[in-house]
């Protein structure tokens, strides 16, 4: 999803949940901070690189794509923007433990991974409830992708088309995709950008959905599409629809953390929300336009009737530094640290205990406890090697 999202639609979600203004600000902004948090920044904030949530394209660049590299890479995607929608999927037809496992991997809404996010964030940080929304979010963008290199789940082929609402159901118009990181996606002519051609299966141009570009992050698109893993049967994505029901699902767990449920169900949304701001939402999920952040800072605001401040990435950099080293994990960023660690760990453990080794080995916070950052040496080690 796009920051507009993460940011502006995760503050609406909140205000609908019940949280206050600055509680809204604060699980908006570590949301958001999910697409940021890279080992490059922790190293300038000289915290662990375990606790990274993404992977800058420097960064890819220079990472090896041998065992380790893609345990490493995988980690994080899976944890964080790509969580496998079921760890013991059997795929449509007889393949290699290896293809397999990354079947097994891909992304999808409505997991039992999912409900353990969301579970995990109870009773803890507001930091930990911003990373569950943008996890939960990306279930329904990033679905039918997996968060490790592999040509044969995320690759793409020339069978790609738009889809327009018409009085007889959707006209279509085929998608070009091209490779130029500095041209903006043409909206007009369906020219969007897409991750370069590689033949290698794990090659970094095949991770999550570059192959198809910016797409799955836009609210107003349809698509089809014929992904290799599904046989080359035809698949369509409907974004309104799903970013629709991720904004609703956000509420409905929101309330959950809040404690007005005793309990998360997959496959259940916030009914409550008023008649007008559900046609608010669903016109501006519609818009189609690159990025939504006005209109989505605009319903913010007239939830709250509060000015929400534009995100600052640097926002809580002083107060971590200047902070001593028995009190950092008090401070804004260093919850959101134990908060990543806990859901790496989580996420890397069920894919382990499954019989997948993809995302490599990590330490099981519910039976050794969790004791802060000190807990998660090993993890550390590991992400650093």
């Amino acid at each position: 999803m796009n920051s507009d999202f993460h940011y502006y639609a995760t503050y609406c979600a909140a205000q609908l949940a019940g949280y206050t203004h600055e509680e809204s600000l604060d699980i908006a902004y570590s949301d958001r901070f999910v697409d940021l948090c890279s080992k490059t920044m922790l190293s300038k904030l000289k915290a662990p690189s375990a606790a990274a949530t993404t992977q800058l394209p420097l960064e890819m660049m220079d990472i090896r794509t041998d065992v380790v590299g893609l345990q490493l890479i995988t980690r994080i995607w899976s944890s964080f923007h790509f969580l496998p929608y079921d760890l013991h999927a059997e795929p449509p037809k007889r393949c290699s433990k290896r293809y397999k496992n990354k079947y097994r991997l891909i992304c999808g809404p409505n997991g039992e991974l999912l409900k353990e996010t969301v579970k995990l964030a109870k009773g803890n940080s507001l930091q930990a409830v911003g990373l569950a929304m943008h996890v939960l979010a990306d279930t329904w963008a990033h679905r039918y992708f997996a968060g490790t290199p592999s040509l044969v789940i995320n690759n793409t082929n020339r069978y790609f088309y738009e889809l327009f609402p018409s009085e007889n159901g959707y006209t279509e118009k085929k998608i070009t995709f091209r490779h130029s990181a500095t041209s903006p996606d043409d909206l007009d002519k369906s020219i969007y950008t897409a991750s370069l051609i590689s033949n290698s299966e794990n090659s970094i141009m095949n991770l999550g959905h570059g192959r198809a570009g910016h797409l799955p992050d836009y609210s107003f698109i349809r698509y089809k599409y014929l992904p290799a893993w599904g046989n080359y049967e035809e698949i369509i994505k409907d974004n309104p629809s799903d970013y629709t029901h991720a904004f609703y699902q956000m509420v409905y767990a929101m309330k959950f953390l809040r404690g007005m449920y005793d309990s998360f169900e997959t496959e259940t949304y916030d009914t409550e929300v008023d008649e007008n701001i559900r046609e608010e939402v669903n016109r501006i999920i519609n818009i189609r336009k690159l990025n939504l952040s006005d209109e989505w800072k605009a319903l913010g605001e007239k939830l709250s009737g509060c000015e929400i401040e534009a995100f600052d990435v640097d926002k809580y950099r002083s107060e971590y530094l200047d902070a001593d080293k028995n009190s950092k994990d008090n401070t804004f960023l260093g919850k959101f640290i134990l908060s990543a660690l806990a859901q790496k760990s989580m996420v890397t453990n069920k894919i382990y205990n499954s019989g997948n080794k993809l995302a490599g080995y990590s330490i099981d916070y519910e039976d050794k406890g969790f004791k802060g950052i000190r807990a998660f040496k090993s993890l550390v080690k590991e992400d650093e090697a």
